[in-house]
C-alpha cells in the first residue's frame, strides 16, 4: 500500500514543523527580568535574549548549524556557550553581552575540547566549567570580576573517568562533582572540592546505588546542596551539608515512581520536586518546617524545566501531544497556569496519546505511548525508539508524530529497559550487554500491537536517533522477521569504532556503559555491535546521518553501508552537514519527507 505524501507547502505536518518552537528557556538568578532562550523563530535553532517581562526576544547566536544549548550568568549580563565547528561539539567557551556583540573566548589559550558541564556561584563571582579530552575530564574554575572581567581560568580537579554534574556553592567555596570513580559504571557518588585548596571536603556514597546534585542554597556561607539517591530502588531527594557532611533523605516511601528536586527556594524553607510515575510528571512542593507536601494541579504533559520565581509563582517550560512547548507561570500553591510567558508560531496543534503497559521478557513492565490516526484499524506502524539510553518518552508534541498520523500510521513510543525514570534497576539493567534487553522490548511491542489489533503484521517499521538509531539497526538485525523497514538517524552501527573516534564526553560513557574499553572487554562491544548482525537483515533501511558527528561519528557508519552493501542488503544512506542532528527547519521537514518516502517505497513493494 503505497502512503499519497501531501508535499504542498501548506501540508498540516509541514505547518507543524515550520511552526517556531521554544526548546529552552532560563531566567537570570540574580536579574530575573533577563532570561534567554533557544528557539527556530530564524528558521534555524539560536540563542535568544528574552525579556521575561514583554516576552520579547532578540537573536543574540547567527551560526549555520545552530546553536541549541547556553548559559546565563546569575546577573543576566552575559551568555555562554561552546563555539564548535559545525555542529561537531568540539570547541571553546565563549561569551557574548546580553545586548549581542562579538563572543570572546573565555580559553584562548586552550586546546579545542567538548564541553563537559558548567556553572556559576550563585553570587556569579565564579564561573566553573569542565573539559574533555583523551586526558579526562578536567574541571577548571576562573573569577568574574564586578565589570564583567574574567579571570584566567585554573585547573581544579582532574578524573579520568565519567564526571556526571557539576555545582558551585553560592559564595563560590565549593564544588560539588558527581564522579563515577567509585562505580566504574553510569553510577555517581558526590565528591566536595574546596575552590581555594583543591582537597576534597567531604564525599557521599551509596553502594549500589547513583547520588545526583540538583542545586546549592542560593544564601552565601550556607553549604548544604539538594540532591537526590537511588539507594532504595527509585529517586527520592536529599539534603547534603558539603562542610559538615551531615546528611538528610527525605524518603517519602508511599509515593509511586522517582521523586525528582528541582529547585530550592530563596529563603530555604521549600523545595519544589518533580514526581515521575510510567512516564508522568507532576510538580510538589514540599515545605520543610511543616514537612507538608503541595501537589500542584497544573497542566499535563512533559515538564522540560521548572523553578521558583517571583510573587510566588513557579515558571515552567511545558509540553504535551496537543500543544508545543510553552513556558508558563503557574501558582505556586495550586500550579493553576496564570499566564504565557514565552511561546512559539501558531501551530495546527497535536493529536491526543495514551499510555499503555505490555510485558517483555524475564517479566519485565514496559510503558510506552500510543497514538492512533482517524479510523479503523489495524495501520502500518511506527515504533519510535528514544535516544540515551538514559532518557524518556513523555507525553509529548512531535510534528514527526503527528506527519505519520496524517499520513495514516500508527505510532508506538517505547520506554524501553535503559530508559530513566522507571527505578534505578531498569535504567542499570542494560549495563554490559547494550542492546539485548532493549531488542527484547521492541519485539515486545510488535507482539502488543498485533495482539491488540492496532498494527498490521508485515507493516510494522523502526525508527529512532542517535541510541534509537542503534536499536533500529540492531532490532533488523536481532530480529529481522518482524520488520518491515527501518529508519535510523545519527545511528550508532560500530562501538569499536565508535569508541576510536567519539568525543571524549562519549567515550568514557561508553566505558560505563560497558564495564571496560572495546580493548578490555572486545567480546560485549562486539556482540552488542549491529555489524555484527548485518547478514541477517532482511529489510530495507534507511539511515540520515551528520557529517560532522562527534557522539556517533561518520567512520563507523561508512562501515557498516560497506558491510551491507557487501552482502548484498537495502541500505539508503543520507548524510547531512552539521553534527549529531540538525536543528535547521527546512532540514527536518526535508528527513522527514525522506522517512516518509522510504516506508512509501516499501509498503508499495509489498503490494
Amino acid at each position: 500500500m503505497p502512503i499519497d505524501i501531501d508535499t504542498t507547502e501548506d501540508a498540516p505536518w509541514k505547518r507543524r514543523f515550520r511552526a517556531w518552537t521554544v526548546a529552552s528557556a532560563a531566567v537570570a538568578s540574580r536579574e530575573p527580568a533577563r532570561g534567554i532562550a533557544t528557539t527556530n523563530e530564524s528558521g534555524v535553532q539560536q540563542v535568544y535574549s528574552w525579556d521575561v517581562g514583554s516576552g520579547s526576544l532578540n537573536q543574540l547566536t547567527f551560526v549555520p548549524s545552530g546553536k541549541p544549548v547556553a548559559s546565563l550568568s546569575p546577573d543576566g549580563k552575559y551568555v555562554y556557550y561552546l563555539d564548535d565547528e559545525q555542529g561537531n561539539e568540539i570547541g571553546h567557551l565563549v561569551r557574548i553581552p546580553y545586548e549581542g556583540g562579538d563572543p570572546e573566548s573565555v580559553t584562548p589559550d586552550m586546546d579545542p575540547y567538548a564541553l563537559a558541564g558548567m556553572a556559576f556561584s550563585c553570587n556569579g563571582e565564579l564561573l566553573a566549567f569542565t573539559t574533555a579530552t583523551r586526558d579526562g575530564h578536567q574541571t577548571y574554575v576562573a573569577s568574574v570580576g564586578p565589570g564583567g572581567t574574567i579571570g584566567e581560568a585554573r585547573p581544579l580537579f582532574h578524573t579520568e573517568r565519567l564526571m556526571r554534574g557539576l555545582h558551585l556553592s553560592s559564595d563560590g567555596s565549593i564544588a560539588v562533582l558527581g564522579l563515577t570513580e567509585r562505580s566504574k559504571s553510569t553510577d555517581s557518588n558526590l565528591v566536595a572540592v574546596d575552590i581555594a585548596t583543591g582537597e576534597r571536603v567531604n564525599e557521599i556514597y551509596d553502594e549500589d546505588a547513583s547520588v545526583t546534585a540538583a542545586r546549592f542554597s542560593r544564601v552565601d556561607g550556607d553549604p548544604r546542596i539538594l540532591g537526590a539517591t537511588t539507594a532504595s530502588g527509585v529517586r527520592r531527594p536529599l539534603i547534603w551539608n558539603t562542610r559538615t557532611g551531615e546528611r538528610t533523605d527525605l524518603p517519602f516511601d508511599d509515593i509511586d515512581g522517582e521523586l525528582i528536586p528541582v529547585d530550592w527556594s530563596e529563603d530555604r524553607e521549600r523545595l519544589l520536586l518533580m514526581q515521575v510515575s510510567q512516564a508522568v510528571q507532576r510538580l510538589a512542593v514540599y515545605d520543610l518546617a511543616s514537612e507538608a507536601l503541595t501537589w500542584l494541579d497544573h497542566p499535563s504533559g512533559m515538564i522540560s524545566s521548572a523553578h521558583f520565581a517571583e510573587d510566588g509563582e513557579i515558571y515552567a517550560h511545558m509540553n504535551n501531544s496537543k500543544t508545543p512547548s510553552r513556558v508558563l507561570a503557574l501558582d505556586g500553591a495550586t500550579g493553576a497556569e496564570r499566564r504565557v510567558l514565552l511561546e512559539g508560531g501558531e501551530s495546527p496543534g497535536g493529536s491526543p496519546c495514551r499510555s499503555i503497559i505490555y510485558r517483555s521478557t524475564d517479566d519485565a513492565t514496559i510503558q510506552a505511548w500510543l497514538a492512533t490516526p482517524d479510523g479503523d484499524g489495524p495501520f502500518p506502524t511506527i515504533v519510535n525508539i528514544h535516544g540515551g539510553p538514559t532518557a524518556a518518552t513523555f507525553n509529548m508534541y512531535s510534528p514527526v508524530v503527528e506527519a505519520w498520523l496524517d499520513h495514516g500510521f500508527a505510532t508506538l513510543g517505547i520506554n524501553y529497559r535503559g530508559s530513566s525514570t522507571f527505578g534505578h534497576e531498569f535504567e542499570t539493567s542494560i549495563l554490559g550487554k547494550l542492546g539485548q534487553w532493549e531488542v527484547d522490548d521492541l519485539a515486545a511491542a510488535y507482539e502488543w500491537l498485533l495482539a491488540n489489533k492496532i498494527a498490521i503484521p508485515d507493516q510494522v517499521f523502526l525508527m529512532g536517533g542517535s541510541y534509537g538509531g542503534y536499536l533500529t539497526l540492531l532490532g533488523l538485525g536481532m530480529k529481522p522477521e518482524l520488520w518491515a523497514g527501518g529508519m535510523a538517524m545519527v545511528a550508532i552501527a560500530d562501538w569499536k569504532l565508535m569508541y576510536e573516534d567519539q568525543a571524549e564526553t562519549l567515550r568514557q560513557y561508553q566505558v560505563a556503559l560497558f564495564g571496560g574499553t572495546p580493548e578490555e572487554l572486545p567480546e560485549q562491544h562486539e556482540r552488542s555491535s549491529p555489524i555484527t548482525y548485518a547478514s541477517n537483515v532482511r529489510a530495507p533501511l534507511q539511515v540520515i546521518q551528520g557529517a560532522n558527528d562527534t557522539r556517533c561519528p561518520a567512520r563507523q557508519l561508512k562501515a557498516y553501508e560497506e558491510r551491507m552493501r557487501e552482502l548484498g542488503k537495502e541500505i539508503e544512506l543520507h548524510w547531512f552537514d552539521a553534527g549529531h542532528g540538525s536543528y535547521a527547519i527546512d532540514k527536518a521537514v526535508e528527513h522527514q519527507q525522506l522517512r516518509m518516502e522510504f516506508a512509501g517505497k516499501v509498503l508499495a513493494a509489498r503490494g
